[in-house]
């Protein structure tokens, strides 16, 4: 009987000892709070290289909605690239290509300008009466400014077994043309 009464005992001063459960919670909860906050932060920096690859595409974009290489060519110039610019604009965020891409590893082979091609030009007025364009011409041409990024990311998705992440994003500006 006493071996009964010293094992209550025990039990009691030990339900009743508040030392080391901050260190037992602490235990519980830590398992699950890191890789809760490491997800976050890939979140986070998915989404922040998503915004800058857009950005870059919609500079893009207007850069080559307003390019005129014929107007350089009928002043006795040298006639420019506009897709090539555009590009350049895209990836880097300046006309001549130089310096780090805006995204970590983005490449100008991800990134695809379209001018003013017949496909890209809409009729002003749809078939149903309707202004989709205002203008002063039946037709309305587009630029469309496309690009795509793969997310390597600092692997946490890969531990919960999702693949590879391949961004991708598209402006598009009415053709212009100053």
């Amino acid at each position: 009987m006493t071996m009964i009464s010293t094992l209550l005992r025990h039990l009691d001063r030990f339900r009743r000892d508040h030392r080391g459960t901050t260190l037992v919670e602490t235990a519980l909860i830590l398992p699950l709070m890191v890789p809760l906050s490491a997800g976050v932060f890939e979140f986070g920096n998915l989404i922040h290289d998503k915004l800058l690859m857009e950005a870059g595409l919609t500079d893009g974009a207007r850069f080559a909605a307003r390019c005129n290489s014929q107007m350089y060519t009928d002043n006795g110039l040298a006639a420019i690239d506009c897709a090539n610019i555009a590009t350049n604009i895209a990836v880097y965020g300046n006309a001549a290509g130089t310096g780090t891409a805006r995204v970590k590893d983005w490449l100008k082979a991800n990134v695809t300008v379209t001018i003013a091609a017949p496909a890209r030009c809409r009729d002003a007025v749809n078939g149903a009466g309707v202004t989709e364009y205002r203008s002063t011409t039946a037709q309305v041409c587009i630029v469309r400014v496309e690009g795509t990024y793969p997310y390597a990311g600092i692997g946490m998705l890969s531990l919960l077994g999702i693949g590879p992440i391949t961004l991708n994003g598209f402006h598009e500006e009415r053709l212009i043309r100053f």
